[in-house]
């Protein structure tokens, strides 16, 4: 008898737009009807392998299979496992996976959790690798605008900082773009624009209108959404057009002036100066409510991989 397929989230292109709206439907009764999931995972163990540190995803991860009524295991580093004596990345995760019933993995190594694919019999997420993929920020994205726009169509959506760098921002944008009259607003230095790749083979190939720009206000107008990243010093050649620009891509309440009263704010997170703390207040922040949001749609994610109904 053929051992059964197990299912493995890597990328966010491996879900169908229904499968995404399913997970977002299931978050949302989850946000509704907690009590409901308080033991769906009961006798089920999460392994949370980071191979780099975190604090928000990790959290994340082991706070969504706490509240399904999991247990969790796990290390926060790679000092902390037997990487550090030289064990190799196939051999942890087949000695992990028999340990627990599936595992959340962050690598520092761009198409590691593949490698964790081919050599484990319980489902993998991938947690993030290097600048490649973090396809639960992606769903945490979606549900954030889903619950705070009441739609995924229609809308302009204002990405302001890294763009070329930032692993949230490509995997947004492929997400995105799947979705039906979606307009982007692309603002960033010139040093850090969205790479060519991206414009050609996810924008332009399904026809996705976007507007490149290196001001932050020119468009403030008509932002639906407005997804902020961190503009990093260690990004730019030339320190002098760094300090020319880190200061214009700090949004404030005075570059919110003329933006929509229904402007929805968000940030991946971690923040350093790129939101000014003034802006906390503005019921238009909504990335500490992003940030809780993740938490459910893990909890969502959990149970589509281990097929709890």
């Amino acid at each position: 008898m053929r051992e059964k397929e197990v299912k493995h989230l890597i990328s966010i292109e491996q879900l169908s737009i229904q499968e995404i709206n399913n997970l977002i439907k299931v978050a949302n009764d989850i946000i509704t009807n907690p009590t409901k999931y308080s033991d769906k995972c009961n006798g089920k163990i999460l392994a949370t392998l980071f191979f780099e540190p975190s604090t928000r995803t990790r959290l994340s991860f082991e706070s969504a299979m706490l509240r399904l009524g999991g247990k969790v295991l796990g290390f926060s580093e790679a000092a902390s496992s037997s990487v550090s004596k030289g064990e190799s990345l196939a051999d942890t995760i087949q000695v992990v996976s028999l340990y627990s019933d599936i595992i959340a993995m962050r690598h520092p190594k761009e198409g590691a959790p593949l490698v964790a694919c081919n050599n484990s019999n319980i489902p993998i997420i991938n947690a993030g690798d290097g600048g490649h993929n973090h396809p639960t920020q992606t769903l945490t994205d979606l549900l954030t605008i889903s619950r705070e726009k009441k739609r995924l169509n229609n809308l302009v959506i204002g990405l302001c900082g890294d763009l070329k760098f930032g692993r949230t921002v490509h995997s947004l944008i492929t997400a995105m773009s799947r979705y039906k009259n979606i307009k982007f607003i692309l603002i960033s230095p010139k040093e850090l624009e969205l790479p060519e790749y991206i414009k050609k083979e996810v924008l332009d190939k399904n026809n996705i209108e976007y507007i490149e720009t290196h001001d932050i206000l020119e468009y403030m107008s008509q932002l639906d959404i407005l997804y902020m990243t961190r503009v990093q010093k260690e990004r730019f050649f030339n320190e002098a057009d760094y300090i020319r620009l880190k200061d214009y891509y700090i949004l404030d309440k005075d570059k919110l002036k003329t933006a929509k009263e229904d402007l929805c704010i968000m940030h991946p997170l971690p923040r350093v100066n790129e939101i000014s703390t003034s802006v906390d207040n503005d019921p238009r922040a909504k990335y500490f409510l992003q940030a809780k949001y993740g938490v459910f749609i893990r909890m969502a994610l959990i149970l589509k991989l281990l097929e709890v109904k």
